[in-house]
């Protein structure tokens, strides 16, 4: 058990049998009446964040969220596999569970699935990946306006917003929680 008064950023905890993870917290201590803990919390699960306050002595199960490596295989209908990197076993997630972010993702690649008490509810993809273009429209000639973006395919088939000068078969690097394009990839 933890109290309120123990919140940190980060700390995850049972709440009306939802799992929320603290985003921020603040211990408040008005010149009248009691301390109290303000906290923005986000459900683990469904991903809705909420502010409210609690009582500093208020108890709280802690939640442990299980965090394992895992290597995303391929995909059959709306049922993405994955192989657990130290035991080789295999598991099936629903699409539902993966997330925007995960059209990043390819075949092979290295992601972080998150369960809680053996059910999983999400999936991390890297923070950065290095995909292919395989579709986009050849930059015109004398438009050098600045900021200038194109739609770009990538080998995942999500689509990027990318400068006019990229053109198609190059390797770029982006970031999956924005979308955005970041840079040309270093590596040929």
């Amino acid at each position: 058990m933890m109290t309120a008064g123990e919140f940190r950023n980060g700390v995850t905890f049972e709440m009306d049998g939802q799992v929320q993870q603290v985003i921020e917290f603040q211990h408040v201590k008005p010149g009248k009446g009691a301390a109290f803990v303000r906290v923005k919390m986000k459900n683990v699960v469904t991903g809705a964040v909420t502010e409210t306050s609690f009582n500093p002595t208020a108890k709280f199960e802690e939640a442990f969220v299980e965090r394992r490596e895992m290597q995303y295989l391929y995909n059959e209908g709306d049922l993405y596999y994955f192989m657990d990197n130290e035991t080789y076993e295999q598991i099936p997630i629903s699409k539902d569970t993966l997330g925007d972010d995960f059209r990043f993702v390819k075949e092979n690649e290295n992601v972080k699935v998150l369960s809680y008490k053996g059910s999983v509810f999400a999936v991390e993809p890297p923070l950065f990946v290095e995909l292919e273009i395989t579709e986009t429209e050849p930059g015109v000639k004398g438009n050098t306006a600045t900021n200038v973006l194109k739609p770009a395919t990538v080998e995942t088939g999500a689509v990027v917003k990318v400068p006019i000068f990229i053109e198609q078969g190059e390797r770029i690097q982006i970031d999956t929680r924005t979308g955005e394009y970041l840079g040309r990839s270093k590596t040929k």
